[in-house]
């Protein structure tokens, strides 16, 4: 990996006011991602993984610290600069597809397309993730699997640099959740995509260059995985 991260988040601390009270979210994170580098974020619910993402990828900011992406300073940008970021610069999947049901595959898909710098065709984005027989297909004839499928092409169909993923197979069965994960192999290998994914379940973490376990808003683990798996040889 290259020396510099892509993407970095310095002291990442997120307090949310719920009445009265308190909660923190995260509490002086620090993390890298490199080009090219596909990381699994592990933790229990409310470790702040999702939290974590969610800053990283400009949908939220964080209380105080601060978050570069290509050296430059997102903490303190303005609502329009991290519009450009998300648009341009990440793709966002997650568990729940949120695909329109009255498009087909390729309108989904070509709805972030047509505002798109340099985007895939929306026809390529979906050859890509195996779809290649299923453009015209409704929402509601696909599987649950396919639906991941057609979300991850709409994500990457920007060519984004980063591709943030919260559980994007919590809501499958196995054998199609290892197929949503095949895909994204292929996209961080293929196009270079520097690739985040929250998961709860260790076994999926085993296709990661690098694990990064949360607990209680800190990062209690950070370690590169000798041991990386491809995702046809995961059992879990």
């Amino acid at each position: 990996m290259p020396d510099r991260p892509l993407l970095e988040a310095h002291g990442v601390t997120k307090v949310y006011r719920m009445g009265e009270i308190d909660v923190v979210a995260l509490r002086g994170v620090d993390f890298q991602l490199h080009d090219g580098e596909l990381v699994a974020l592990l933790g229990a619910s409310g470790s702040g993984k999702s939290t974590l993402l969610n800053i990283l990828g400009g949908l939220d900011v964080p209380t105080d610290g601060e978050v570069h992406y290509g050296g430059e300073d997102l903490t303190h940008a303005d609502d329009d600069l991290l519009t450009v970021y998300r648009r341009e610069h990440v793709g966002f999947v997650f568990q729940f597809y949120n695909l329109i049901p009255s498009l087909t595959a390729r309108e989904n898909v070509a709805l972030v397309t047509d505002i798109a710098v340099d985007p895939l065709e929306p026809d390529v984005a979906l050859d890509l993730v195996g779809l290649g027989a299923r453009f015209d297909h409704f929402p509601s004839q696909l599987s649950g699997g396919e639906q991941q499928r057609v979300a991850i092409a709409r994500a990457m169909a920007k060519r984004p640099q980063v591709l943030l993923c919260d559980e994007p197979t919590g809501a499958l069965d196995y054998q199609t959740g290892r197929v949503v994960l095949e895909v994204l192999e292929r996209v961080n290998a293929e196009l270079g995509t520097a690739t985040a994914i929250i998961t709860h379940n260790a076994p999926i973490a085993g296709i990661a260059h690098r694990i990064v376990t949360m607990s209680g808003g800190l990062i209690a683990r950070a370690e590169t995985n000798p041991r990386r798996q491809h995702a046809a040889e995961l059992a879990w």
